[in-house]
């Protein structure tokens, strides 16, 4: 597995997770089991990750430039973010911490501070 596929699959799971809590929480649904709507979501967010040009240059959507998802997705997944963010830390520290500190090591060489 190369690197860029193993940083999709990261995204991936850190962003479906985020969207099982979320709907776990909000829409009472049981554990690994979405609604339809969060269903969507989860699906829609991993084809773009899969489509993602720029996924060897960046590691996570939030540190990208160009934003693929559409008004009305984008909007669901800001929602899921907020809701779930900092909901993370409790449920799945480890991941969290990875995702942080690659994105700050992501941002740090973005901005030529290496």
């Amino acid at each position: 597995m190369t690197d860029t596929q193993r940083k999709r699959q990261r995204e991936k799971a850190v962003v479906g997770e985020m969207i099982a809590l979320y709907c776990r929480k909000l829409h009472h649904t049981p554990r690994n089991q979405l609604c339809p709507q969060c269903a969507a979501l989860a699906e829609y967010a991993a084809m773009r990750s899969d489509k993602c040009p720029f996924m060897e240059h960046k590691t996570f959507c939030s540190n990208c430039k160009v934003h693929c998802y559409n008004p009305e997705m984008r909007e669901r997944i800001r929602a899921v973010m907020r809701y779930s963010g900092p909901r993370m830390l409790t449920v799945h520290p480890v991941m969290v911490l990875r995702h942080m500190v690659e994105s700050i090591r992501e941002k740090r060489q973005l901005e030529g501070n290496v």
